[in-house]
């Protein structure tokens, strides 16, 4: 059987008031299923590794195949909590602790 392989991304919000990590989760969700239907969705793998509401970062885990379908579903997301917010992808990695080493990635 083959291993999947998996990617990191580093991501900052841009938002006025944090939503909860269910929020920030399910609005992931929602965009990647509205692109991509249940099935793209099921494909993506998506995992939340960390949550920091001090510093208004995420580590989001994917599968490889999908990186490019969840980063284009992140770029769509315009609200978080029923607030306005942005959501950038600042690193990609194959490891958790190469994105940490990263200047740009979330330590």
């Amino acid at each position: 059987m083959k291993r999947l392989k998996r990617r990191y991304l580093a991501l900052q919000l841009n938002v006025d008031c944090m939503p909860s990590e269910r929020e920030f989760l399910d609005a992931v969700w929602s965009v990647v299923t509205r692109l991509f239907g249940e099935y793209g969705a099921s494909l993506a793998g998506l995992a939340l590794i960390s949550y920091d509401c001090d510093l208004k970062a995420a580590v989001l885990r994917t599968n490889l195949g999908a990186l490019d379908n969840v980063r284009a579903a992140l770029a769509t997301i315009t609200s978080l909590g029923g607030r306005g917010a942005a959501v950038h992808v600042l690193a990609v990695s194959g490891t958790i602790k190469a994105l940490q080493k990263n200047p740009k990635g979330f330590s």
